[in-house]
Parts: structure tokens; C-alpha cells; sequence
């Protein structure tokens, strides 16, 4: 069985073939150069991105993977949640493809995607805590069984990954942030600034960052004299030392690390689970992942992350996701259509 696997949710252009369960080639494009100088994804070009790159991308796969159209036994193609002119791009281009060649179709949820993506490399037994925290979201889930997942805590404002971005553009740091923070830090001390971290009632395991960036603005108005607007200040020219720098990144970065462990090692208590899988971008932050694997070995969890290379967003998830169902002989007709706010 092939399983041509197609995501265009954000920002990456990518495709994927899987071959009787076995990742067989993925291609990811990204357009970090794109949007980079603008401190973020602007989804129109996001999308006229997408309709340039899919069908060389999608074709560099096959070819890697050493298949041909014909040879595809089932496409997997991200439906939902995302920028909802990405999504048709690579929905409208699976789609083309399964009719031509007659081959069935199957949408898949882009958070399943990032739940299951361990599994690309290793399996776990369920059930387990998922923290899945990216640019657009931070959320926790207790997935039950393929296919059964509850969700258990959510961020009220912005998702980790945005704040990341955010503060690096604060700081004339460029896009993507998270990056660059993670690599300054580990040149920081992290306990030099007390940044807040939220805590949100009447949800536990909730998140909450935007008081986290307002704190930073008002610390480089404050301590740095950078004005209201910080990135306006960084801009014309007003730099924080390299010392300040590191701090600053170093702090920012804990605050939010502290958050996210914290809740993902608490609701797994609360449920009763042993074992958490934390995924999506920022998952490939290297604070996040020292820290979560500390702190599961003082209470007993088993931690598990993709690759980083299985963080970002990728096909290889949705192909595999997408041949779960497959199995199960589930699949979509051409009516099926992007949703960006899709459930999971």
C-alpha cells in the first residue's frame, strides 16, 4: 500500500510517500525567506507560495521514493485547521490527483497529524498526555486510541510558537524566533529577569502568553529604553548589548518553558497516564525538551519527541495519519473541503 501524503496548512509546502507503513521520502519547502522580512506569515503569499511549489514538491517525493502516480494506492491531504487559502492549494491538488487517477482520497486533521507523528519513528502505548504546542497552537490532549482524542487544555490567547516570534521581533531578531531564542539562551542566564507566568482561571490546564509579551515590551521600555514600541526602536537602530540579549532570551524563553511543563506533567497526574508525547514546532526547542525529560524522570513519565525534523510541519504525519484511516477503509469524495478552524 502507497500513501501519497500532501500538507499546505501554513506556510511549508510539503509531500510524502509511505510505503506499507514505512516512511519511503519527504519533502518539506519551506518559505521562511519569504515572510521573514515582514516578522511573520503573510497568508497571501503564503498561498500564491504554495500553487508555485506544490506539484514540484509533490513530485520530488514520488521520485524519491522511487513510485509513480499509478503506483499510489490512497492520498492523505491535510483538510483543517490552518490558513484556509493554504489548505485549498494542496486540498484542491489532491483532489486533481485522486480523480485523474481514480485513486481514493482521505482528509486529515492537521493537530492528528502532529499527535501521531511519534509513530513515524517509534510506537507508544496509549493512552497518553499530548502536548502540542507550534506557531498556532498550544493545546493539551489525552489521546485515547487512534482516532480518539479529548482535549483537555488550550491556550486562551496566543499559541507558544507566536509568542516566540513575537518576542524575536522585539528584539530586531528576524522570523521564524524560536530558533534564534533557543540558541541565544543557551548562552543566558535564565534566572535574570522574572517574567510572569499565567496562570488562567477556571482552567487549569489551560495557557496564556500575551501578558508574557506585554511583560517583555514594558521590560525594554523600562530597562533597555527602547520606547512604547520596541520593534520601532530596534529598528531605527537601538540594540541591547550581547549580554542583555542572551538574558533577555534566556528568561522569555524559561517563562514559557515553565509554563508548558508544567501543565503537560500535571494533567498527566490528574488522568492517570504514564507516558507523554509532546510535539509540533516548538516542540524542537531544546530547553522544552531537557526540561520535560527532567521532570518526567522525577515523576515516573515516559517522554517521548519526534525528530525535529517530524516537528515542523510535514506529510510524512499526514500520510501516516491518513493510512490509520485508510485501513479502516474510511475515505472523503471530492465534496470534502478546507476548514480553517477544523476540529479535532
Amino acid at each position: 500500500m502507497i500513501v501519497l501524503g500532501v500538507e499546505t496548512s501554513c506556510d511549508d509546502t510539503a509531500a510524502a510517500v509511505l510505503v506499507d507503513g514505512e516512511l519511503a521520502s519527504s519533502v518539506v519547502s519551506s518559505q521562511d525567506e519569504v515572510h521573514g522580512p515582514y516578522g511573520g506569515i503573510v497568508p497571501e503569499l503564503a498561498s500564491r507560495q504554495h500553487v508555485a511549489n506544490i506539484l514540484a514538491v509533490v513530485q520530488a517525493a514520488l521520485e524519491r521514493a522511487g513510485a509513480r502516480v499509478g503506483d499510489v494506492g490512497g492520498i492523505a491531504v491535510t483538510c483543517g485547521p490552518g490558513l484556509i487559502g493554504s489548505l485549498l492549494v494542496g486540498l484542491s491538488t489532491a483532489k486533481g490527483i485522486a480523480l485523474a487517477n481514480r485513486i481514493p482520497l482521505v482528509g486529515v486533521n492537521h493537530l492528528e497529524g502532529h499527535l501521531l507523528a511519534i509513530f513515524l519513528e517509534q510506537p507508544v502505548e496509549f493512552p497518553y498526555v499530548a502536548l502540542l504546542v507550534s506557531g498556532g497552537h498550544t493545546s493539551l490532549y489525552l489521546a485515547e486510541r487512534i482516532g480518539c482524542y479529548r482535549r483537555i487544555g488550550t491556550t486562551r490567547d496566543d499559541a507558544a510558537g507566536e509568542a516566540f516570534d513575537k518576542a524575536a521581533k522585539m528584539l530586531g531578531l528576524g522570523f521564524p524566533g524560536g530558533r534564534v531564542i533557543d540558541q541565544l539562551a543557551k548562552r543566558g542566564d535564565a534566572s535574570a529577569i522574572r517574567f510572569p507566568r499565567a496562570l488562567v482561571r477556571g482552567g487549569k490546564s489551560d495557557f496564556s502568553f500575551s501578558g508574557l509579551k506585554t511583560a517583555l515590551r514594558e521590560h525594554l521600555r523600562r530597562e533597555h529604553g527602547l520606547g512604547f514600541d520596541a520593534t520601532a526602536a530596534v529598528r531605527s537602530g537601538a540594540v541591547l548589548r550581547d549580554e542583555d540579549l542572551v538574558n533577555v532570551a534566556a528568561s522569555f524563553q524559561e517563562a514559557i518553558v515553565d509554563m508548558l511543563v508544567g501543565r503537560t506533567v500535571e494533567a498527566a497526574a490528574a488522568f492517570g497516564v504514564q507516558r507523554v508525547v509532546v510535539s509540533g514546532g516548538v516542540s524542537a526547542n531544546s530547553r522544552l525538551r531537557l526540561r520535560m525529560v527532567d521532570e518526567g524522570k522525577n515523576r515516573g513519565l515516559g517522554v517521548y519527541f519526534p525528530s525535529p525534523k517530524f516537528c515542523t510541519d510535514n506529510a510524512a504525519m499526514i500520510a501516516y495519519a491518513g493510512a490509520r484511516r485508510l485501513e479502516r477503509n474510511e475515505q472523503d469524495d471530492l465534496s470534502l473541503n478546507a476548514v480553517a478552524s477544523l476540529p479535532l
